[in-house]
């Protein structure tokens, strides 16, 4: 974003392990998990800052990271010719032999992206989370603020407040007073006692704050180096940090139902919970906003094709699927192939699944190349689902890539 505008350089979080989303993150990482059928959830942050102009921007990878790199490389190509990028960052140990010990130690150790820029502002935005944003409206309260930091915020029940940094406003509504990360009794808000502000995970500095406060985060031994663990609340204490309420956020083309809505997919249940909320006739997040759109690359397939009766209902059946059986309310990636007499309910189905014939899958998440040979079960007899395969507790069943069903 230049153009007589600030320049703004986009900075990508996306070295996360994400254990809780084992086993999906077993051969990969979080932010290159398929979502939606045909997306990754990297495509989700990234759509976001590219709609909101901001194309000049670096992905800092780490944890297994070759599938995460290989998607931004041959989806998210940009004009080299107007300057603008998407490139992913591995970890270098460009400050001694280590790898990244925060999120925070991430920047602090690719500083020289921020110093080849040497933009006004810096976006950094977490690579894991389902929403719709237009980066430009925060950024421009930030830079009205004169704020060193401003960080986004949104709603969620005072129960869960152990799952993110927790900001409590300043009486001006724009300040904050405090930010505590993963605290385990918040209080609640003024006008809403059973609920938190939750940090997004996104934040937009100053170029210079940013910078110094890494820097003193590396000088304290005693630090976690994480942005909302250790950055976040030192520029609370400094008074540098202000506040952006999302709940007044709006995008183009944007639903009275989906307005608003940002999940964290970062566990099983979260994840499942998220892709039901993709298919209903009313979605809570609408994939078919096209003045706002969701841009990925799903590779050169056929149409999906149904055959020998086969049929789906409240369904999203990617492109290359062939289906003879029976779906109903789930998401088919690319590739998948339901048998005949197979039936797939309430399920989350990843690249080439194959279900084989009289086969039942129920509540269940299968990851790439899983083969459900004809006549099993997945989901119909609980103990033995949770003998053989992954059960989250809310009871979603997870298999890893190209694991085996008896």
């Amino acid at each position: 974003m230049r153009r007589g505008g600030p320049s703004v350089l986009g900075i990508v979080l996306a070295g996360g392990e994400g254990k809780r989303l084992m086993p999906l993150t077993a051969d990969r990482a979080k932010p290159a998990v398929t979502f939606g059928g045909t997306y990754r959830l990297v495509d989700f942050v990234l759509s976001n800052l590219v709609n909101g102009d901001i194309k000049r921007i670096c992905v800092l990878t780490q944890y297994k990271s070759h599938s995460l790199d290989r998607h931004i490389t041959t989806t998210w190509r940009m004009s080299s010719l107007l300057g603008n990028y998407v490139t992913p960052v591995p970890a270098q140990q460009r400050l001694g032999p280590h790898w990244y010990l925060g999120s925070a130690d991430a920047i602090l150790q690719s500083l020289n992206l921020i110093h080849d820029e040497q933009p006004d502002h810096v976006v950094v935005f977490g690579a894991d989370h389902v929403y719709r944003m237009d980066p430009r409206q925060m950024l421009a309260q930030h830079i009205e603020s004169g704020a060193g930091v401003t960080v986004a915020g949104i709603r969620v029940p005072r129960s869960e407040s152990t799952a993110f940094g927790v900001i409590t406003p300043g009486s001006d509504g724009r300040s904050v007073d405090r930010f505590l990360e993963k605290p385990t009794d918040p209080p609640g808000l003024d006008d809403d006692p059973q609920r938190v502000f939750a940090s997004m995970g996104n934040y937009i500095f100053t170029t210079k704050a940013l910078v110094e406060a890494l820097q003193r985060d590396a000088e304290d031994e005693n630090s976690v180096h994480d942005m909302g663990g250790s950055i976040l609340p030192q520029l609370t204490e400094r008074g540098e940090a202000c506040f952006y309420d999302f709940s007044s956020h709006h995008v183009p083309g944007e639903t009275s139902r989906d307005q608003g809505y940002w999940r964290d997919v970062g566990t099983l249940d979260a994840y499942y919970e998220a892709h039901m909320d993709l298919i209903a006739e009313r979605p809570a997040f609408n994939l078919y906003n096209r003045q706002w759109p969701v841009y990925t690359h799903s590779g050169q397939l056929s149409p999906a094709r149904f055959n020998a009766g086969g049929m789906a209902s409240e369904s999203i059946i990617s492109a290359g699927c062939l289906i003879r059986g029976q779906v109903t309310r789930s998401v088919l990636s690319p590739g998948v192939v339901i048998d005949p007499e197979a039936v797939v309910q309430g399920s989350v189905l990843h690249d080439n699944v194959h279900i084989g014939r009289g086969a039942v899958v129920r509540g269940a998440v299968l990851d790439k190349n899983v083969e459900v040979p004809p006549g099993a079960t997945i989901g119909v007899n609980p103990e033995r689902d949770a003998e053989l395969y992954t059960v989250s507790k809310g009871g979603v069943i997870a298999l890893g890539k190209g694991q085996l069903v008896p």
